[in-house]
This record gives structure tokens, C-alpha cells and sequence, in this order.
């Protein structure tokens, strides 16, 4: 059975069975509900027409009868009730979608909001009954979640009664500015966010004062100008996401993770990914991490005439600069002092809801079809990681921008989360498959990355890491799982929200808290790690910057130039031009 299927057999049910309250509501329901139930127990993969060998590995499902029943009875129960309610005008919709005066003063409306809501719990609930492999079950309920975000009634503007009262109260105008903003939407390529029009790189995000000192085809390294008299001598390297731009790191002073360091007395570079374009399409793993990674940690060192520096890894920036160190590990080098990884997969046994869209097919595909050359587009990447949460990174501004006419507020992550990077094929498809698919950066010398075998045991330098509670991207589990396998002395730290929100959180917001466990034992599972972790209000970084300063070196005169002169001289202003490339 595949995961639409579900699909046609609730919309039969729904489709057959008139509005409850009506005569013969409840034999209706039921005779609707034993059709829908009896097709989707008989589905098979001969009615998909597979048959053979394929047929033996097609996933099934099953549904426990008793659960059938219990859910069957639960929904004549809810509808009843819900039927009751209208004729009492008093619906309760307790979902922010419909949170507008406008849907319960209007009852049609009101009904159907209601009516939608039972339904996509009920349908979520079959599918979390189902019972089959768990990776097939995680596909369906992501399945069934993106189709009831997709049909909830308020992203049509025939339904929607919010959008059809600020038409008729602008007499028109705001449809008309949302046809604009549709077509807007289609040149450039994505559902706006924010107004882009108020942002620019360079000029109002990623704004601290630095210059770009060395470049080439994969990166330009940016040093940063010291706000401190001294800095310590070991310099500090932050090696950001590739699939992203380096300036989540730095959106506004006031929120600039950079600018902190810098503050810390911290003499730091950033790695600025090139935003590839078809002359880097056959660009691989092993060149992101010699050309790149390794590249940037010597360059750093020559201009700085340090013998070790520190390094930070961000997200799929951490994993790169991971494999790289196991690479100079290999070799018996040993540059880096002490390592940082932010939300960062080493591990990817956990990936959450990653997950489903990865398996063998998936990859052979992906290898197929750009594995020797070719660029995975970035605005796909964007548009994947946008469903991931549906209602608030899609819907939302469909209803906002098309339906209602409105212009999004302007806010600087939802800019920068717009403005995506492409990737190299041969690149992508090696790093899905090695991690995502295969695991294999854990598996001592299971994988050859620049000509030597990748053995994290070989590690041993200290580590902090940190995960986002709530992390939808790096779950953090999979986050945690990086201190099962770097054998150096580790430091975990939990913070709240998500993947972005968790990490930019500066300590002059004061807001969220961070966790910290302190005896020093790192239990295999998270849960066990968390029983034993004392919440601490406000950000993490106050607790990273005193680790970092640790094993940072005494303080010594600050610079007063960038680079190191002859060979390396300013090339041009921070943030550079690599990061300007759109996709």
C-alpha cells in the first residue's frame, strides 16, 4: 500500500457521506467509514500493478481492528457533538488558523473549520495506528500531515472568510495586491517570507567590519576586525553550513554571533561558502574537504603564526570540518586545539524527519542523475526544508500574501532563509549517501575521504557540542550523539527552540534557557543525559565563550591589519562578494 492511498479512501468516506445532522447522519458515516476501511485493509501491491520481486519488498500495512473500531466509534461520537454545536453556535477552533473574528461569526465557515479539524485529527490518527515498518509509517504520517496542510480551508479564498472581508472592505484592492504578490512570488522563484525589498547584504545583515583576506574557487576566508585591545593567541576559525549562507552567524549587531566572539577577544575568520554555479558542478566531498576545510584551517594558521587554532562547525559546516580534522588525524596532524560543533550530525542515526526521504532508491536516483555532475538546486533544498513545517513556513504566507494582499513583516532569519545556495552534485549525492543513508563517518575506516580512512576515535581533542531542544533539522538526539564518538574531553550543552532560534540567541535578549550537566558523564541516551542536566535561564554563549577562552591561549596585542602582508592582503570589505551570488 502506498501513502496516498489513505488519501482516496478518506476522501471517498468524506465524499459519500453527507453533513451529519441531516437524516440518516449516522448510517451514513458508518456505511462510509466500513468502505474506507475496507479498502484500505485490501490494498496490495498487485493493485498497483507490482508484482514479482518487487511485489515480496513493497511495504505493507495493517490496521488492528480494535483500534478500527475505537477510532470509528470516536469519530461518530466527535461528529455528533460537533453537529450539536453549530445548531448552538458554539464552536470552539482552537487552532490559529482560524483564530479570526471572521470564521465564527460566519457559521458556514465556522462548520467547515471544525468539520476540517476532526477530520485531519481522525486521519492522522489512522495513521499513526497503522501498523508496518517504521520508516514507511513515519512516511505516511508526514504524508497525511502535508495533505491536511495543504486542504485546510482557509488557504481558498472561497472559504476563507477573513480574506473575502478585507476584500470586500478594500473593494478589491487586496485581492489585486495579491495577484501581484503572486506574480512577484513566481519570478522570483519562492513564497515570500518577509519584504526582501528592506534587506541587503552587506549594508543592514552581515554588517560586521572585516575584510576577505584569501579566496578560491570553493570559499573566501573573512577576518573580522578586533573590538578588543587584545586578543588570544590561538585564533578562532567558524566553518558555517554550505547549504546555507554564512550570515545566519551574523544578521544584526545585536544578534551577531560573530560580533560576539569578537567581543570574547576572539581573533576570528569565517569560512564564506562560493554559492556553486555550473563551473563547480562536478566539484566533490573531497574537495570541499581539502580545497575547503583544510585549506582554511592552514590559511589561518600562516597569516596568524599559530600552531593550533580553534574551530567551530555549524550544522552540514560541522560535519565538513569534522571529516577534514579525521583526515589531518589520518596524516598525524593535529592543527586544531579544541573543536565546536552547533547543531551538527556526525552521527545520523537520528535525523527525525529527514528520515523519510532518504532510502536506497532515493540516493540511486539522486546519483543517477547528478552524481558525476549537475547542481542540486538551492531553491529545492529550501522548498523541502520549508514543508518540514508546513503551516508556518508555507501556508501561511500563501494566505498572507495571496488571499489577504498583506506584505510580510520584515524580519532578518526569514531573509536570510530565503536567499539559498546551490550544490555541487557529486558533493550531494556522496554526502547522502555516506551519512544519511550508510552512517558511515562512525564506522572506524569504513570510508576513504582525500586518500585516508576515517577513524574519529583519532579525535581526542576537546569538544563542546551543542543541541537545540526542539531541533526539527539536527534532532537532538542526533545532536547529543557526537559524544559517544569524539574520545576528547566534551562539554554538552542543551539549549531551547529550534535549529536557528536555539543557536542565535545572544545573552543580552535574555530569553530561553540552556542546560548543563556537570558531573561529567555522558550516558548513551539523551533522555538519561537530560534527567541528570539543571536548566539555566538565559543563552548558551556566556557558557561557551568561558569553555572556548580555556583552551584559547594568553591574550596578545591585537593586529592592526588584516591577513599578513605580502601574501595575504585585503582582497575586498567583509561580508565579500561570494556571498552575494544568488541561486
Amino acid at each position: 500500500m502506498t501513502p496516498d492511498q489513505p488519501f482516496a479512501a478518506w476522501q471517498q468516506w468524506m465524499g459519500s457521506s453527507p453533513f451529519p445532522g441531516v437524516p440518516g447522519m449516522e448510517a451514513s458515516l458508518r456505511e462510509g467509514w466500513s468502505k474506507a476501511l475496507e479498502q484500505l485493509q485490501n490494498f496490495d501491491a498487485t493493485e498497483l500493478g507490482v508484482t514479482g520481486a518487487a511485489m515480496r519488498q513493497a511495504p505493507q500495512i495493517r490496521f488492528a481492528p480494535e483500534k478500527l473500531q475505537q477510532l470509528q466509534q470516536d469519530y461518530l461520537r466527535e461528529a455528533t457533538e460537533l453537529w450539536n454545536q453549530s445548531l448552538q453556535s458554539s464552536l470552539s477552533l482552537a487552532d490559529k488558523r482560524f483564530k479570526d473574528d471572521a470564521w465564527e461569526r460566519n457559521p458556514m465557515s465556522a462548520f467547515a473549520a471544525a468539520v476540517y479539524l476532526l477530520n485531519a485529527r481522525t486521519l492522522l490518527t489512522l495513521a499513526e495506528a497503522a501498523e508496518s515498518d517504521p520508516k514507511t509509517k513515519a512516511r505516511l504520517v508526514f504524508a497525511v500531515e502535508q495533505w491536511m496542510a495543504a486542504s485546510a480551508p482557509s488557504n481558498f479564498l472561497a472559504f476563507n472568510p477573513e480574506a473575502i472581508k478585507k476584500a470586500v472592505a478594500t473593494k478589491g484592492e487586496s485581492l489585486a495586491r495579491g495577484v501581484q504578490n503572486m506574480l512577484t512570488d513566481m519570478r522570483q522563484g519562492h513564497v515570500s517570507m518577509t519584504d526582501e525589498s528592506l534587506f541587503e547584504v552587506g549594508k543592514n545583515v552581515a554588517t560586521t567590519e572585516g575584510a576577505v583576506v584569501f579566496e578560491n574557487d570553493f570559499f573566501q576566508l573573512i577576518e573580522y576586525k578586533p573590538l578588543t585591545a587584545k586578543v588570544h593567541e590561538r585564533p578562532f576559525l567558524l566553518v558555517p553550513p554550505c547549504i546555507n549562507k554564512f550570515y545566519i552567524l551574523d544578521l544584526q549587531p545585536t544578534n551577531s554571533f560573530i560580533r560576539y566572539a569578537v567581543s570574547q577577544g576572539m581573533r576570528t575568520f569565517v569560512v564564506s561558502w562560493r554559492n556553486p554555479d555550473a563551473s563547480m558542478e562536478k566539484a566533490t566531498w573531497d574537495d570541499y574537504i581539502d580545497k575547503a576545510a583544510i585549506t582554511a584551517i592552514a590559511t589561518v594558521q600562516d597569516i596568524t603564526g599559530a600552531k593550533q587554532i580553534n574551530a567551530l562547525g555549524f550544522c552540514v559546516g560541522g560535519t565538513i570540518l569534522t571529516t577534514a580534522l579525521a583526515v589531518l588525524a589520518a596524516r598525524g596532524e593535529k592543527p586544531v586545539a579544541s573543536l565546536t560543533l552547533l547543531t551538527t550530525l556526525i552521527d545520523f542515526t537520528d535525523t527525525g524527519i529527514l528520515d523519510v526521504f532518504i532510502d536506497e532508491g532515493v540516493v540511486k536516483f539522486r546519483e543517477m542523475q547528478m552524481g558525476k555532475g549537475g547542481l542540486m538546486k538551492g531553491q529545492d533544498m529550501a522548498s523541502t526544508f520549508s514543508f518540514l513545517r508546513p503551516n508556518d513556513l508555507v501556508w501561511n504566507y500563501v494566505v498572507g500574501n495571496y488571499l489577504k494582499g498583506e506584505t510580510p513583516p520584515p524580519f532578518d532569519l526569514l531573509y536570510w532563509n530565503s536567499d539559498s545556495t546551490n550544490l555541487p552534485g557529486p558533493f550531494f549525492t556522496w554526502y547522502l549517501r555516506h551519512t544519511y543513508l550508510q552512517n558511515d563517518l562512525i564506522k572506524p575506516n569504513k570510508v576513504t575521504v582525500c586518500g585516508e580512512k576515517i577513524d574519529l576515535r583519532k579525535l581526542d581533542i576537546p569538544v563542546y557540542v551543542y543541541g537545540s531542544r526542539e531541533d526539527h533539522i539536527v534532532p537532538i538526539g542526533g545532536a547529543y550523539a557526537s559524544t559517544q564518538h569524539l574520545p576528547g574531553k566534551k562539554r554538552f550543552a542543551m539549549g531551547s527552540s529550534g535549529h536557528i532560534a536555539g543557536v542565535i540567541n545572544p545573552p543580552a535578549a535574555n530569553k530561553r534557557s540552556h542546560w548543563l550537566r556537570e558531573d561529567g558523564k555522558f550516558p548513551k541516551d539523551v533522555k538519561d543525559w537530560i534527567a541528570g542536566a539543571t536548566e539555566k535561564p538565559g543563552s548558551w554563549w556566556t557558557d561557551w565563550s568561558a569553555w572556548l577562552a580555556s583552551h584559547a591561549g594568553k591574550q596578545v596585542p591585537a593586529p592592526k591589519a588584516y591577513g599578513k602582508a605580502p601574501k595575504y592582503k585585503a582582497i575586498e570589505p567583509a561580508p565579500g562578494s561570494y556571498v552575494q551570488a544568488k541561486a
